[in-house]
């Protein structure tokens, strides 16, 4: 009965938990204006009023593995993370939680004579910007396919890629992200794009990382004319092995209460939820972030 009522009178008395004020977080965030870059800086609002701290510095980086180099190297504090490339090396790695969901597309004109991933051999293709999430993804997507060296790889982000589709310098597009995807969305109504089902290459994606699931484009997602089989793809807030268990429960903490702020920075974030928070294998969880998961059943 003690324990109980010390830890409310805890809960009550300013400066009983751990003090976090002087804390500098660094977020290794991605491109600017892109999905991480949208939340990396609601949560840097969030999280300098949560912790009373000054505001996280947010990094513009290359993407994924961009972000997996800078926390190893002790450059950045937290980043987001695509599963598979967190998956590829976890050593000294942590996750603080499973965040949004992306999707695999593989994107043609509506003209195009293109109907499958095989018949992509020995054209051009944009497989992202370099360092990139969504070029780990294509490498990936190429070996499971043999068509490694039997297509014209350019590296392009969506940006620049949708551009060079529309204008006919390029045959295809790869990339990953959330349903829909603005940009892919205006092109949609103004050129005309389908989406390629990649069903016949699921198993041998999967054989590749454990991640990787399948899942369904919905007619819906981009008016198509069927559903489009591909690959969903978690994403990670990662954080260094080493980081203090407080400072890693309080930032998960202020994740999820600063939740509503994030799905009005950017609709992915409506994914984010507590239960399919915990599912970040084969990286650990950071047990700052284990305890706070715990700390909901009590």
């Amino acid at each position: 009965m003690l324990a109980v009522v010390l830890a409310v009178v805890c809960a009550l008395v300013t400066g009983c938990g751990p003090d976090l004020s002087g804390t500098k977080v660094r977020i290794a965030a991605g491109l600017n204006g892109g999905v991480y870059d949208k939340l990396a800086e609601a949560l840097a609002d969030a999280w300098a009023a949560q912790l009373d701290t000054e505001r996280p510095v947010i990094q513009e980086t290359q993407g994924s593995p961009d972000n997996v180099g800078r926390v190893r190297a002790g450059k950045a504090d937290v980043a987001f993370v695509a599963a598979d490339v967190a998956a590829d090396d976890t050593a000294g790695l942590a996750a603080l939680a499973r965040v949004h969901d992306d999707y695999l597309h593989v994107i043609v004109r509506a003209d195009s004579s293109i109907k499958s991933f095989a018949q992509l051999r020995g054209h051009k293709v944009a497989i992202g910007s370099p360092d990139s999430g969504v070029e780990f993804l294509s490498k990936q997507l190429l070996k499971a396919s043999g068509l490694t060296g039997a297509i014209d790889r350019r590296n392009l982000g969506l940006p620049e890629a949708l551009p060079a589709l529309e204008n006919r310098q390029i045959d295809a597009v790869i990339w990953s992200g959330g349903l829909p995807t603005p940009s892919i969305t205006e092109k949609v109504h103004t050129v005309g794009l389908r989406l390629l089902d990649i069903t016949d290459l699921a198993d041998a994606l999967r054989a590749t990382s454990p991640v990787y699931r399948t899942a369904t484009i919905p007619v819906t997602a981009y008016n198509l004319p069927s559903p489009v089989t591909t690959l969903v793809l978690p994403n990670f807030l990662v954080v260094p092995a080493s980081m203090n268990d407080d400072l890693a429960e309080a930032l998960v903490r202020g994740l999820f209460d600063a939740r509503a702020q994030l799905v009005k920075a950017a609709g992915a974030a409506l994914s984010i939820d507590i239960h399919p928070a915990i599912e970040t294998s084969p990286l650990p969880l950071h047990p700052g972030a284990l305890r706070y998961f715990r700390s909901l059943k009590d």
